[in-house]
């Protein structure tokens, strides 16, 4: 038996329930199905004692099919458990920092995934470029006359912040748009403020692919994630919007470029979006999986899968931690 630690998002804590499109809920129904302990806490109910880690939080069990919290909390020291996920969605602002330098000061035999020197370090969209056959081309700017020259260089271009998710404040432009001034002075917080520019994809009116990699391996299991009529990317978490897709040749190579870097750096749990070859992003905060999607139209359990390659890892780095000692 393990002592699994979950912190979830803000809204996932209100509104604990088993709801079959977020990841973290299946990871916490999986951890209790294997007769584990399983706590879920939030960013802000982590805090230290003398320079040790702590954190209010709450057990969690499974009743009628359906996972559950205690109403009480209980106060539990970082160091106790075996697995630590960190995973509260965007905006990684300085509440979220600030969280990430507790869970640095946990022990080390304890695995944080990911681990918070990453996440303050890879930021989701720059990250992309540590990985130069892969990223598109782009630029990261605050400045107008910058960006308007990548615009009209490439024509087309895709201007996202650099901190939200689920497609937040992203903007296509072109350059015969009427309001390109407008468009850039607004995404910049009025020159303000940093964005990624990049080149823009033709392929993504076919939709981008979200790749699972987790400890190693990027599985054969994806979704393609397409847009709504009205928009130009996926922003719609639904039947209609999220299809079925296979990796391509192209796309198997991918594993093999970022797993030694992922391994470096500590991510363990990484969703990359995928066009045409491209990485045009890497989430590492709290990457869905679109576990419920993948279940029905793989007919699989991808929760398991997802749990055993975690325990497989866990018991490879143990034992080496062991011949160390």
């Amino acid at each position: 038996m393990k002592n699994i630690l979950i912190i979830i998002d803000e809204i996932e804590y209100q509104y604990f329930e088993f709801n079959v499109l977020v990841t973290n809920f299946w990871l916490v129904y999986e951890y209790l199905r294997r007769e584990n302990k399983v706590f879920v806490t939030t960013k802000n109910k982590l805090f230290e004692k003398d320079g040790v880690p702590f954190s209010l939080l709450y057990e969690t069990y499974i009743d009628n099919n359906d996972i559950k919290k205690q109403k009480d909390a209980k106060i539990l020291c970082l160091n106790d458990f075996d697995i630590i996920f960190f995973r509260p969605d965007p905006p990684v602002d300085m509440d979220y920092i600030e969280a990430s330098y507790i869970l640095s000061n946990v022990d080390k035999k304890v695995i944080v995934m990911n681990n918070p020197r990453a996440i303050r370090e890879k930021n989701e969209k720059l990250y992309v470029n540590d990985f130069p056959s892969l990223a598109p081309k782009n630029i990261v700017s605050a400045d107008e006359k910058i960006i308007k020259e990548f615009l009209f260089e490439n024509n087309e271009i895709v201007i996202k912040p650099l901190n939200r998710c689920f497609g937040s404040g992203v903007f296509y432009l072109n350059v015969n748009d009427k309001n390109i001034n407008s468009i850039i002075q607004s995404a910049t917080n009025n020159q303000k403020t940093q964005v990624m520019v990049q080149k823009y994809l033709p392929e993504i009116k076919n939709g981008d692919k979200r790749l699972i990699y987790v400890c190693g391996e990027i599985f054969e299991y994806c979704v393609k994630k397409v847009a709504t009529n009205n928009d130009f990317k996926f922003n719609e978490h639904n039947k209609d919007t999220l299809k079925f897709a296979q990796l391509n040749e192209k796309e198997k190579l991918i594993e093999n470029i970022v797993k030694d870097k992922f391994e470096k750096d500590g991510i363990y749990l990484a969703g990359l979006d995928v066009i045409d070859g491209k990485v045009i992003e890497i989430n590492i905060t709290s990457p869905c999986f679109f576990i419920n999607e993948i279940n029905e139209i793989f007919k699989i359990n991808f929760e398991r899968i997802i749990i055993d390659k975690i325990e497989t890892y866990l018991n490879t780095r143990n034992k080496k931690l062991l011949e160390v000692v």
